[in-house]
């Protein structure tokens, strides 16, 4: 592993208040049912949601008032369990080697910047938002393109998601994913090289037998391994 490819919400960030309070305010406001908005708006960009749920209004102008309305609302914004021991972990590195990191989210630059602000985080070596691509998860081009700003193949990256969109689209970069719960994921899915219940089962380690850099998950077994594998995992 060189690099680490977080996605922002409900992975660095709780933030499921604001945006279910803002998702459900649209929704109400374009008299659609909010459950049905909420099943389908996580992890995929605001304007392809909207574009979705209501051809009929211009969804790029609607997009850019939601995430205003999202930027501003901090309440209940927390962050995720292990997430700030993780980033130092990262930041520290194995013996003293940071290793880089990334955040690549379907959020925009100003909304993701002022999350991560919000709960301490300092802003990524790189930044991949929704203003930055052309096409959002789960196209692999958000975690692609990070790859490739940090200069190391995506082959070489682990991604870190809490949503199914997330975890295919980093699979189909090439990457090994790690899932967490609290999102979408059930921690069935393919894509998935293991699963954990949260950032403070990660720890930043080295293989003994490589030397490589690796994120080690303290976790149970995967559901696609045998059901008595040992459950310490190393990814990357």
């Amino acid at each position: 592993m060189r690099a680490v490819l977080f996605d922002l919400d409900g992975v660095l960030v709780h933030s499921a208040a604001v945006v279910e309070r803002s998702w459900t305010g649209w929704a109400h406001r374009h008299g659609l049912d909010a459950a049905e908005v909420l099943a389908v708006c996580h992890g995929r960009p605001s304007v392809e949601t909207i574009a979705l749920l209501a051809p009929q209004v211009d969804a790029a102008a609607e997009a850019v008032a939601l995430e205003a309305e999202q930027a501003a609302d901090t309440e209940g914004l927390a962050a995720c369990q292990g997430a700030a021991e993780l980033i130092a972990a990262l930041d520290s590195g194995a013996d003293g080697a940071p290793v880089p990191w990334a955040v690549v989210t379907s959020g925009t630059h100003a909304l993701a910047s002022a999350r991560l602000a919000a709960v301490g985080h300092r802003q990524p070596d790189v930044f991949v938002t929704a203003d930055a691509v052309t096409r959002g998860k789960p196209d692999p081009e958000g975690y692609l393109t990070a790859a490739r700003a940090l200069g190391v193949d995506p082959h070489e990256c682990v991604v870190v998601e809490d949503a199914e969109p997330g975890a295919r689209a980093g699979h189909a970069a090439g990457a090994r994913v790690i899932g967490v719960a609290g999102g979408t994921l059930t921690g069935t899915e393919p894509t998935l090289a293991t699963f954990v219940e949260t950032l403070a089962l990660l720890t930043v380690d080295r293989d003994p037998a490589t030397g490589d850099v690796c994120l080690h998950a303290h976790t149970q077994s995967h559901p696609h391994t045998h059901p008595y594998a040992p459950a310490h995992e190393r990814v990357g």
